[in-house]
């Protein structure tokens, strides 16, 4: 009775870069495109040894009886042969099949590249996200300590008769509700965390704790470059766009294979054999009498295959049009995406701009009302508004910070295929 004992690895990865070294390593997809470009090899290697010659050896051995027969009723026989043959000319299929798989194992290459590509750009977005939610816990943070220091405050205002029970009740509740959004922020946190686990296949073992962002105001408000410049290089650095070109490449050297359906082929072939019968002469004497040799070449030339060379040259042809296809969708979509995020990111810095003013105003008359409210200058009313309007700014500036650093990356990772996080 054996046991299976899973392998549990234990890693503890806090930076963008970790997780993307973590990926390269682990990632399944990942792992099963690199087989794909393995098999690739293979099929590559078995198109360069079309160009050797066959050898076969074959032997065959017989026993006959005949029961109601004269002489021998039993006898037993064989023969061995071995042979050759080596195609000289088939219409340029096997130099065509090799530059095939030449290609197509570039196209693999190119696949497992846009596979980790792909990952980088979602684990990017996951990332920032989980940076997002921890900022978003220390300002609820914050707010809950706010929010304990305006009750404290008002507790003694209503042992001091300046409050009533009513007024003291509504800001209790507004401490409720912020130890509330503070629970929920941090299992937003978890979540996000979850994930990221879950994006890179870590197990329950495994760990993720971000590390805080080194950037500033300035990082978010340097203008960007130019958009047709950011589209330009997109094309060059994209690389389904170099797969597609692999792919015409291809899709003519299909042609050409299938065009070589119409030509002739000629062979060589040779080869030797022998045979013994039992009863008979001395085994060595038979092999030597029934010795023979052979050579010769054969030429085959089509003249009616059903249309066979006809269909596979129209479906190559077909084949060509629709990677032209392919190609002018991609170069569309390449072109909206990059309009998008710098419509994303110009959106982003609008809001950040905007939603920074409005928090150093929120913050400054959320200062004052909390020392009027102090001398009792202020009802509750007006204090929850100040606290909520604070509250809301400050997230408004975080949004559209992450919004307007997310967008910055990804037009980054168009302009060189890199992403790096400070």
């Amino acid at each position: 009775m054996f046991t299976v004992v899973p392998v549990v690895r234990s890693q503890s990865l806090t930076t963008y870069q970790e997780c993307v070294d973590y990926a390269r390593t682990h990632n399944i997809t990942l792992q099963q495109s690199q087989l794909t470009e393995q098999l690739t090899a293979s099929s590559l290697e078995a198109a360069k040894a079309q160009w050797q010659p066959t050898l076969d050896f074959g032997t065959a051995h017989t026993y006959s009886n005949a029961p109601w027969g004269n002489g021998n009723r039993n006898t037993f026989g064989g023969n061995f042969n071995l042979s050759a043959g080596w195609t000289v000319y088939n219409g340029g299929v096997r130099r065509n099949t090799i530059k095939l798989n030449e290609k197509q194992q570039q196209i693999d290459a190119l696949a497992t590249a846009q596979t980790l590509r792909t990952i980088e750009t979602d684990l990017l977005s996951v990332y920032l996200n989980i940076l997002y939610a921890s900022e978003s816990i220390d300002i609820y943070k914050e707010t809950v300590e706010l929010s304990q220091a305006q009750v404290d405050r008002a507790r003694g205002l209503m042992e001091a008769g300046k409050l009533s029970r009513v007024d003291f009740a509504q800001l209790n509740a507004q401490l409720e509700q912020d130890n509330y959004n503070l629970v929920n922020a941090r299992s937003q946190y978890a979540t996000r965390r979850m994930e990221l686990k879950k994006l890179l296949q870590l197990g329950i073992t495994d760990s993720i704790t971000p590390a805080p962002l080194d950037w500033d105001a300035l990082d978010i408000l340097t203008p960007l470059p130019p958009i047709d410049e950011s589209y330009r290089l997109a094309t060059q650095t994209d690389l389904m766009l170099q797969s597609l070109a692999l792919q015409k490449d291809a899709a003519d050297i299909n042609i050409s294979i299938a065009k070589a359906g119409h030509a002739p082929r000629i062979d060589l072939n040779a080869g030797v054999g022998t045979a013994y019968t039992v009863p008979g002469d001395g085994f060595g004497q038979q092999l030597r009498q029934a010795m023979s040799e052979h050579i010769g070449v054969s030429l085959a030339i089509p003249i009616f295959d059903q249309k066979k060379t006809k269909t596979a040259v129209t479906k190559a042809n077909i084949e060509k049009l629709s990677v032209d296809l392919d190609t002018d969708q991609r170069l569309l979509d390449l072109s909206q995406a990059v309009e998008s995020w710098y419509v994303d990111v110009n959106e982003a810095l609008s809001r950040y701009q905007a939603a920074t003013e409005q928090e150093k105003s929120a913050a400054l008359s959320n200062d004052l009302i909390n020392e009027r409210f102090t001398l009792g200058l202020v009802n509750p009313v007006e204090l929850l508004t100040a606290h909520n309007t604070l509250l809301e700014a400050r997230h408004s500036v975080l949004q559209a910070k992450y919004m307007a650093l997310l967008g910055r990356k990804m037009i980054e990772y168009y302009r060189t295929a890199e992403i790096t996080l400070p």
